[in-house]
């Protein structure tokens, strides 16, 4: 097979692993599908006791390239696993909005927030007896200023072998500009990536998934996008699950979940690939 013909390998990664059972249960069918290559965990979720983490093993066990990353958390509504966490909010995270200000103007605790990080990467370790394949961030507060210092010291110190994701896309301006959204990922991921370089941890190339949730919009439709010019290992960010009590007591991302499990799922989505030209494999 020449190179023209090569397919380009890509991450499909599902967030939020251990938010709800129904999160984590339409994760486990995508993956032994074969559908991702990647999730990432939230320690400080409400569905990551052991037996989650074991189902969750044995359907990666079966698939031959399925990385299992921490899903760093650092906002609300979640709660910080070490004792006198600030700043909170009723106990809580900042919400992320609260959490970027503060960090635009330098008001974060550095060591507060990478101490914290230490403790989640410990619980991953603890929980499924090794350190995370990658590291990423819950609502991208792994790109924020400040706590993107505390984010790359404790990865490098607990788990140097893993990469880390950066949201940027690397697209031309006018296309980023479109997508309010992608480009702040984009200019938060600018000074992420040279952090990172420095610290000699390696990045996805260029990053998508990112869209406006409250809208519901086609997700196939936005999946041709993310695909379109993505290049070798770069990586796509998906959101999963079935809705359940426990999801909708945390996250005002629901149904949108139902809608990607069902497309990801589905016949429309491995023709797309081929077309591509991009695999998972």
């Amino acid at each position: 097979m020449n190179d023209a013909a090569t397919p380009r390998r890509i991450w499909l990664c599902a967030d939020d692993y251990g938010l709800a059972e129904g999160v984590n249960r339409a994760i486990r069918d995508l993956i032994e599908r074969g559908r991702l290559n990647a999730t990432s965990v939230m320690v400080v979720g409400a569905a990551i006791g052991r037996d989650e983490v074991t189902a969750l093993q044995q359907v990666a066990a079966k698939s031959p390239r399925c990385a299992i990353g921490l899903h760093a958390t650092l906002t609300a509504p979640f709660r910080p696993l070490t004792m006198h966490f600030r700043p909170t909010d009723g106990g809580m995270f900042l919400a992320f909005p609260k959490l970027l200000r503060a960090g635009l103007l330098r008001r974060l605790d550095v060591e507060m927030i990478y101490g914290e990080l230490m403790v989640q990467l410990t619980a991953f370790k603890d929980l499924f007896g090794r350190a995370p394949d990658f590291v990423d961030g819950h609502q991208h507060a792994q790109l924020f200023p400040q706590a993107r210092d505390a984010f790359l010291r404790a990865v490098k110190e607990a788990a140097p072998g893993a990469w880390v994701r950066q949201g940027g896309r690397m697209q031309p301006l006018a296309q980023r500009l479109a997508t309010p959204k992608a480009l702040v990922l984009d200019v938060l991921s600018s000074q992420f990536r040279k952090r990172a370089a420095r610290a000699g941890l390696p990045f996805n190339p260029a990053f998508a998934g990112a869209y406006d949730f409250s809208t519901q919009p086609d997700f196939g439709a936005l999946m041709r996008q993310f695909l379109d010019g993505l290049p070798e290992g770069g990586l796509v960010m998906c959101h999963p699950g079935f809705v359940d009590e426990t999801l909708q007591s945390l996250d005002p991302l629901t149904s949108q979940r139902e809608a990607e499990h069902a497309y990801l799922a589905g016949d429309q989505f491995p023709p797309l690939l081929a077309a591509n030209n991009v695999t998972l494999a």
